[in-house]
């Protein structure tokens, strides 16, 4: 079976996660995923395939006979889409010889604009698929599922002589929890790779150190007739305060190893406004720089704003990957000749975001990223071009032998 074919069946599943539920998963319709990936491992012949009592499934394969030195090598995905936009009701939508033009989605009036997105030229004759415009695709990452699934059915039917291989599907990555309750120990892997990038080929190993800010305030209500030297608007106050961050550190104006201040969420009245932002910077001495502006900012509104009330809760979410793989960098070279063989050129770049891998990385677990071929990820405008998809499972398979003779 082909990974695109396995996608279809994955992307129909709704897995969407949810902000602070304070469960894991988020979700409950995560566990029908679950469930469908462990008999389907069980079905491909893994061992020990199953899903603990947080929905993380895992398996492995032994290592084949005078591989057994090989360091054990994992591969990881997960199983959500994105809570930014739909991801129920997916109806995958193939265009087929693609000729480099707009794809026109049938629901909503959405395009897929060439001028906008120039990696479509990437993808001219190739089998594209999106979804119908109304939803997400889920390519994110239930390309990078059905990739694993591919390699490790490749492996098993073609015998290929490997290492031990260990895999592992998580719930709610993309709300930054995907590895609250991965037991490292358990997994038995030396190093990993998880399969969560965009184009076939692309290595990542930085990431950004990410933080979550919540801004509580709580203004006076009077009645606005005679308001004057009494009232506190929340939402002037809310506006006040993010005036004092700089305009141009922001998603739609930053790009590269550029970070930034993202307001994500702002909701009030008059009497109370809630602010959500998330705070990102590749380098983390800049990072600690934005985390101390945004305090800064709220102490000046406070103070200038006595008899409101201004609360800011803070807390880090993750960190570069890159200060944990120093000494592992053979998984980027690996990784890199893994494309080559796979007849790509590798791209190596920082993530504008993070994945469970920088989270794994500081947990003990060196795990870069790899590109699942799949593009503008959580959105109706996301795609996966068929072949990219093969590409990528070549690109695991090459991975593999490289580590079969490689003892650690």
């Amino acid at each position: 079976m082909r990974a695109y074919e396995r996608f279809l069946k994955y992307a129909k599943i709704h897995t969407t996660s949810a902000e602070e539920q304070g469960v894991t998963p988020s979700t409950p319709c995560q566990w029908d995923l679950a469930r469908v990936l462990v008999d389907e491992l069980k079905e491909l012949g893994l061992e020990n395939p199953g899903v603990n009592e947080f929905c993380v499934v895992t398996a492995w394969l032994s290592a084949t006979p005078g591989c057994e030195n090989a360091p054990a090598l994992g591969f990881l995905a997960h199983m959500d889409t994105s809570p930014a936009f739909s991801g129920e009701h997916v109806n995958p939508v193939f265009h087929e010889h693609y000729d480099g033009g707009d794809i026109p989605l049938p629901k909503e009036g959405r395009v897929i604009k060439a001028a906008d997105f120039p990696f479509l030229t990437g993808m001219v004759g190739k089998t594209v698929i999106t979804a119908d415009g109304s939803t997400l695709l889920g390519a994110d990452d239930k390309a990078g599922i059905a990739e694993i699934m591919t390699l490790c059915e490749r492996l098993i039917r073609d015998k290929l002589p490997h290492g031990r291989i260990c895999v592992a599907f998580t719930p709610d990555e993309e709300i930054g929890e995907g590895a609250d309750h991965f037991d490292v120990a358990a997994f038995g892997a030396q190093y990993a790779y998880t399969v969560d990038g965009d184009a076939a080929g692309s290595i990542e190993y930085e990431n950004f150190n990410a933080a979550a800010a919540r801004v509580d305030i709580t203004g006076v209500s009077v009645h606005p007739g005679s308001a004057k030297g009494i009232m506190e608007n929340a939402i002037l106050i809310a506006q006040e305060l993010n005036a004092l961050l700089p305009p141009d550190a922001v998603p739609g104006r930053t790009e590269g190893y550029e970070g930034f201040f993202h307001l994500d969420a702002l909701t009030g009245t008059t009497a109370a406004a809630r602010m959500d932002y998330i705070i990102r910077d590749h380098d983390r001495a800049k990072f600690e720089e934005k985390k101390a502006l945004l305090q800064s900012a709220a102490a000046r509104v406070r103070a200038a704003h006595p008899t409101a009330k201004v609360e800011l809760t803070l807390q880090d979410s993750y960190y570069n990957m890159k200060e944990q793989l120093s000494g592992c960098m053979h998984l980027v070279d690996n990784a890199k000749q893994a494309a080559r063989l796979a007849g790509l050129e590798p791209e190596v770049k920082p993530i504008r975001g993070g994945t469970d891998g920088a989270r794994l990385s500081y947990m003990g677990l060196p795990c870069p990223n790899l590109g699942t071929g799949g593009m503008n990820f959580h959105g109706p405008l996301e795609c996966v071009a068929v072949e990219d998809m093969d590409k990528v499972v070549d690109i695991l398979t090459h991975i593999v032998d490289l580590y079969r003779t490689r003892a650690d």
